[in-house]
């Protein structure tokens, strides 16, 4: 089994947080409950931190669109809030134990520019600086949050070269992925997350790019807002959160979330060996108009990742698929990336270096369909969570 090792720049703020000794295992560790025994969702209160889990994350993606004519600009956005338990420091009485990290990855795609901006962050819970709620969502790091109040997320970043400041509701019911909201994510049953999206969001607010401030907004489906046509924009949030979350022999994954013109909804994964063969694979698809906000979940083996055009990092000379086949039962799926350029170096932060960005979703006519966003971790370097 591979030896699972925290991130030099996690190290350096425990060491900070001055928790050294824990590392070394002179703390008791509380072990958390297990994944696979959970109660069934419930919400408010799921909408909210399980700081007795591992690892959390908060992540919205989405796409809108800012003036009109010659001074059209569509953009891209990404942001993604994680919270760590840190095991051994849960018995210790010190109040600046720091029982749990909180990091945040934002990024932005300029489509017409060819850019791409992403910024980051990372504290320990408490103090006034960082937190995440328990009641609802609720995730706060210095300058950037997420906050959910009545049924409306609201996201505010302040980054050196972007900022947002969106309004995010929902168009549809929540999607739980899975078997009601537990989804596998390797063959063990304890590989498994608590895991719900929230597809095709309507969004307004503004965004900043380079000094400059401009409105942006998304319908969020095709029929959520008679102004906007299909393809101006819409959001996606997903929430997880897990103990084990990655097979041993995992390096990384390969996901997709994306938002068809129509108001359907795409989830597709995979799970890689360093051979590069999946180990575990898995998504839904729920079609517009479903009354009873169901969706087909995909079993093992249903989803299958075809790599159709490679781009290079000249930055970490590490290589991603840009361009995928992806087969699911949902239908067959080209997904390609809007700029072949939108790698995050999260070294600073969670320590990973990785490749999130807008991708157009095509069917298996050449038909444009969807807009959503593509993950890939492990290429650089087995992924540890």
């Amino acid at each position: 089994m591979r030896r699972r090792l925290l991130p030099d720049q996690v190290r350096r703020a425990l060491l900070l947080a001055g928790i050294g000794a824990g590392l070394s295992g002179t703390a008791a560790a509380q072990s958390p409950p297990d994944a696979k025994k959970p109660p069934r969702l419930t919400f408010p209160r799921d909408f909210a931190s399980h700081p007795q889990s591992r690892i959390e994350w908060w992540y919205i993606t989405g796409h809108g669109r800012s003036g009109a004519g010659s001074r059209m600009r569509d953009y891209g956005f990404q942001i993604t809030f994680f919270r760590s338990r840190v095991e051994p420091t849960q018995q210790m009485a010190s109040r600046f134990a720091a029982r749990q990290l909180l990091f945040a990855h934002a990024a932005v795609t300029d489509i017409q520019g060819q850019r791409f901006w992403h910024d980051q962050r990372i504290a320990r819970a408490g103090f006034g600086i960082a937190q995440a709620s328990e009641t609802d969502t609720a995730v706060v790091l210095r300058d950037w949050s997420l906050e959910r109040s009545n049924g409306v997320y609201v996201a505010r970043i302040a980054a050196g070269d972007f900022a947002l400041n969106l309004r995010f509701a929902p168009t549809q019911p929540l999607l739980l992925q899975g078997e009601d909201g537990l989804s596998r994510k390797g063959p063990e049953p304890q590989q498994a997350s608590h895991y719900y999206s929230q597809p095709q969001l309507a969004f307004d607010g503004d965004i900043r790019v380079q000094g400059q401030l401009q409105p942006l907004a998304g319908a969020g489906g095709a029929s959520a807002n008679a102004d906007f046509r299909p393809g101006d924009g819409a959001a996606w949030l997903d929430h997880e959160w897990s103990d084990s979350f990655m097979h041993p022999l995992a390096v990384g994954w390969d996901w997709i979330g994306m938002n068809l013109f129509d108001g359907s909804a795409l989830t597709a994964f995979r799970l890689r060996d360093q051979s590069g063969a999946a180990l575990w694979d898995g998504g839904s698809f729920r079609r517009s108009g479903r009354a009873d906000a169901g969706a087909s979940i995909f079993e093992r083996g249903d989803t299958v990742f075809q790599a159709l055009r490679f781009w290079k990092s000249a930055r970490t000379q590490t290589s991603y698929p840009v361009e995928w086949l992806v087969r699911t039962p949902g239908g067959d799926y080209r997904a390609r990336a809007v700029l072949d350029d939108q790698e995050l170096d999260s070294r600073g932060s969670t320590g990973a270096i990785y490749w999130e960005g807008l991708c157009e979703l095509f069917d298996d006519t050449q038909r444009r369909v969807g807009r959503g966003y593509l993950e890939m971790t492990g290429y650089a370097k087995p992924l540890v969570l």
